[in-house]
């Protein structure tokens, strides 16, 4: 540890809220580091200077570095510029060639745009006066610095540093064949093979972090088991369950300042547990806004999501005509992104025009005021390793119908009518007609309204911040020290 007796720690990762936001890996970056510096640590963030982000923050940016690296057999610009934003320092990878257009290249571009952006992680902090005692490694674009540290740098500064590996989402692992990671980093050919860096066909990203990093992490507890199942290891079970002591089972909180009934700008009206005259109001406001037409007292059930296979959508598409048909419901999805699914809801909402709005893109206004107004929020998840959507809908009131997967188990605790218990509705297993039940027991609950606001308050009780996953990472980082 630091001699002044303050952890460092430096998050490592390819996007970070609010500069660049694509998904949930950005919340982490951009709520977890403020959180860890409030409990006594030194959290700093290293992220691509994405081009993005160039128009609106480089002019509040300080150059602190600029040098070459040893990729892909030659001399590679790095600039590292830096930025304190609400209370956090950042150091910005700059390289125009790399981090010039997308986020996320796809396909070897993007394993190129990310092995280059390991080397410069590691060589950047022994420049930039920042050596971290632990660097916390985020998703595949970052599991080459574990291997790279303990093999190439252990005669540098840096080379004692710790090293962290967070799991946000198993399906995706950054794979490629290894004269790839040979040809961009030097890798040594002994590491292509399973006990290392080779899996099946491929060597990957993933299994490097899996098999070099100090201690694993998940974004829930139950999904730090899930993935030692093959079902949702894809490939990996082996390495996980040989690790499952080093792992630990760390749920995300949510950004609770953004999202706050109380204060929220992107609601009309604000309310809190102790008075929900606002979220009435909401309510009334949404099926205005988006053309339903109900009464105020017909529950909406509300969805946010990516519409892809994933987000259980195929149970959606199998019930919801029969939901449509057996209860007196309003159904609002917001989303984009398969094309069938797009097209399927478009479609239920010209044939149940007035009682069912599909808005086919993304927009974070309307986003707020469904998880403000609804009444009910469907997660039939396939998988969900954490999920935030669930998080937001309890802050806002709004009761979660989710399935036990992953995070969506970890913080959705189900109904129990005779203890009075729980803050939202779940269903256990894949299937359409459990799904279908939990709907019509959570719309039969709703009817009592002594049960409806016993549950509505205690939804917006649930305690779902950083704030209590920080002191959880911190106590990971000291057990690698």
């Amino acid at each position: 540890m630091s001699k002044n007796n303050s952890l460092k720690v430096l998050l490592a990762g390819a996007e970070c809220a609010p500069f660049v936001k694509l998904g949930g890996l950005a919340d982490v970056m951009g709520t977890l580091p403020k959180e860890l510096n409030q409990i006594g640590a030194d959290a700093r963030v290293i992220m691509p200077f994405h081009s993005q982000m160039k128009g609106k923050y480089g002019a509040q940016t300080k150059h602190r570095a600029d040098f070459n690296i040893n990729f892909a057999g030659g001399e590679t610009y790095v600039g590292v510029e830096e930025l304190f934003y609400n209370d956090v320092t950042y150091y910005l990878i700059d390289n125009e060639g790399f981090f010039g257009d997308a986020v996320y290249r796809g396909g070897l571009a993007e394993g190129e745009q990310y092995a280059f952006f390991c080397r410069a992680v590691i060589e950047a902090a022994s420049r930039i006066g920042f050596i971290p005692d632990v660097i916390h490694c985020n998703d595949w674009q970052t599991g080459l610095i574990p291997i790279l540290l303990r093999t190439q740098y252990g005669h540098w500064d840096i080379g004692n540093a710790k090293t962290i590996f967070t799991i946000h989402n198993m399906m995706y692992q950054g794979e490629f064949g290894f004269d790839q990671f040979e040809h961009w980093l030097g890798i040594d050919p002994k590491y292509d093979t399973p006990e290392f860096m080779h899996n099946y066909e491929c060597a990957s990203f993933m299994k490097a972090a899996l098999v070099f990093a100090d201690r694993l992490s998940t974004v829930s507890p139950t999904y730090a088991q899930e993935i030692r199942d093959p079902a949702f290891a894809y490939r990996q079970e082996g390495i996980l369950n040989a690790r499952a002591g080093d792992t630990w089972g760390i749920l995300n909180g949510m950004n609770q300042e953004e999202f706050n009934p109380e204060t929220d700008p992107l609601i009309p009206y604000h309310f809190n547990k102790d008075d929900l005259s606002g979220k009435k109001k909401d309510k009334i406001e949404l099926i205005k806004n988006l053309g339903l037409s109900i009464t105020p007292g017909v529950p909406i059930i509300g969805m946010v999501t990516r519409l892809t296979e994933q987000k259980g959508l195929d149970l959606v598409k199998y019930m919801l005509d029969e939901i449509m048909c057996t209860e007196n419901v309003a159904f609002v999805i917001l989303g984009t992104g398969d094309y069938e699914y797009e097209e399927f809801f478009r479609y239920m909402e010209n044939k149940y025009k007035g009682r069912v709005c599909s808005y086919i893109a993304y927009d974070n206004a309307i986003a707020h005021q469904i998880y403000a107004a609804s009444d009910l929020f469907l997660m039939p998840s396939k998988f969900e390793p954490c999920g935030i959507s669930q998080m937001i809908a309890l802050r806002y009131g709004t009761l979660p119908i989710v399935r036990e997967t992953g995070g969506l188990r970890d913080t959705v605790q189900s109904y129990n009518e005779y203890e009075d218990t729980g803050n939202g509705f779940s269903f256990a297993n894949y299937n359409a007609h459990e799904m279908l039940g939990a709907i019509h027991y959570a719309l039969q609950t709703l009817q009592s309204p002594k049960r409806k606001h016993g549950l509505i308050r205690r939804a917006m009780e649930s305690d779902n911040s950083f704030a209590k996953s920080a002191k959880i990472y911190l106590d990971m980082y000291k057990s690698v020290l």
